[in-house]
């Protein structure tokens, strides 16, 4: 890592002198090391994008999808819910295997498995199939999502990883903005079922760029022997780290919040308040656009200059403000809470733009959460990053799994149940970061990340 806290494509702090990115089998030349620097962080990018173009560019046809299929509302939910178990589970899996023999060889595997299931979901006839399908879909993209974070720390400590976790949200960050508006227009032009055959075509494009331009991150010395026991214990080893598990829990929470809001939004926006398909899409790339835009505040003038650690408490304060003002706006408290559909409809603008503005500041503080977390629970887990990977993005989804039946358990004619979801997350994030991760105890370790600029 250089003094300015550039991402050092050519060296690792834990092995100086040493190429991060090596080649498969050969030390790359210092130019070389630069461009396939760059290929490399595209390549993440399109890997970490894989769960919002998965769920994103679907949002706008759930509705369709229910009646399609003739299933209510909540079992089409199902589809998200079962999809983010299968990440969940996946990344349990791939975690540990990535880190006993290497980056490339699993998740190539992942991608061509990804690419399958997502045209069998294309083809799926009733929503049983449906459901099944996305939970192979879900297992098999775990691989990208999991390795792309165990190859960030391969290749990058301190600031330098922080930064390049910004720099990964910025790219990534362009899914959710653009896939639920190819989704909208898919729909336009042809039914759910566009919109599975576009994200096949999407993954084997992705699986063409892995297979061609990522090199491999993990030398043979630097992986993990031995089989599911070792595994096993590795990561119990990392959850009895109280702080670690502290982070761990609080992007979970976070994400929950968060997963509230992508599967409530396209009923609370679409058959509460009205709005069409269209202009839902664009109200989520606006939150999206949002999410990334603080993003590269936090990675180009915050980290480096302000403490991780304080960043991810502003982000948790403002994510809680957030889901206790949706409360108070759903609950009808500051009006546009209309008793009926055609109400609420007719209070379009007063009911929704309040609504909007609260999902909109919510969301935009995930880009202050998510490259915290990740960056403070992987600086304590060098010697495992796939493991690690694996137990953040597996809590992560499986508490998102769980919040998605919740924001739908008092139907479809209230928001009410997706407001106190998202706030009672953001309450459980904030107590897990004050009472597990504590920073202000960490004296020695803050003293530690003075010294590397965070």
């Amino acid at each position: 890592m250089t003094e300015s806290g550039a991402p050092a494509a050519e060296t690792r702090d834990d092995a100086p002198g040493q190429p991060a990115i090596s080649g498969r089998d050969a030390p790359a030349a210092p130019v070389a090391a630069r461009r396939t620097s760059l290929l490399v962080t595209l390549v993440l990018g399109g890997l970490t994008a894989v769960p919002p173009l998965s769920m994103d560019m679907y949002l706008p046809a759930l509705p369709q999808v229910t009646a399609a299929l003739h299933s209510p509302a909540a079992t089409v939910q199902l589809t998200l819910t079962t999809c983010l178990a299968g990440m969940a589970l996946g990344q349990m899996i791939v975690g540990p295997m990535s880190d006993k023999w290497g980056r490339r060889r699993p998740l190539l595997i992942g991608m061509v498995l990804y690419v399958l299931a997502t045209a069998l979901c294309a083809l799926a006839t009733d929503a049983e199939l449906l459901i099944a399908f996305r939970l192979l879909q879900g297992l098999a993209g775990a691989a990208g999502i999991v390795i792309a974070r165990a190859v960030v720390r391969d290749l990058y400590d301190g600031v330098a990883m922080a930064r390049f976790f910004a720099t990964l949200m910025l790219i990534s960050g362009v899914a959710p903005v653009v896939a639920p508006l190819i989704g909208g227009q898919i729909l336009r032009v042809t039914d759910w079922r566009g919109v599975f055959v576009v994200l096949t075509v999407v993954g084997v494009l992705l699986t063409l760029l892995v297979w061609r331009r990522l090199d491999e991150t993990l030398p043979p010395e630097r992986r993990q022997p031995g089989g599911l026991g070792p595994a096993l214990r590795t990561m119990r080893d990392l959850l009895a780290d109280r702080v670690f598990s502290g982070y761990l829990l609080v992007g979970a929470f976070a994400f929950a919040a968060l997963f509230a809001y992508i599967s409530a939004s396209p009923f609370v926006v679409q058959e509460i308040y009205g709005a069409s398909p269209q202009t839902f899409s664009l109200l989520f790339g606006l939150n999206s656009v949002g999410l990334v835009a603080v993003g590269q505040v936090n990675g180009k003038l915050l980290v480096g200059r302000v403490g991780l650690d304080k960043v991810l408490g502003v982000g948790l304060v403002a994510i809680a403000l957030a889901g206790a003002a949706l409360l108070l706006m759903s609950s009808g408290i500051f009006g546009g809470g209309g008793t009926s559909l055609v109400e609420r409809r007719r209070d379009l603008g007063g009911g929704l733009v309040p609504i909007a503005a609260g999902l909109f500041v919510l969301m935009s503080a995930m880009g202050l959460v998510m490259p915290s977390t990740n960056t403070l629970a992987l600086l304590r887990t060098p010697h495992a990053a796939g493991s690690a990977s694996a137990l953040l993005g597996t809590s992560t989804f499986l508490l998102g799994a769980v919040a998605s039946p919740l924001v739908g358990i008092a139907g479809e004619r209230t928001a009410v149940p997706m407001a106190v979801v998202q706030l009672s997350c953001a309450v459980l994030a904030l107590v897990s970061f004050l009472g597990m991760c504590r920073p202000w105890q960490r004296k020695e370790e803050r003293t530690a990340g003075e010294r590397n600029g965070l």
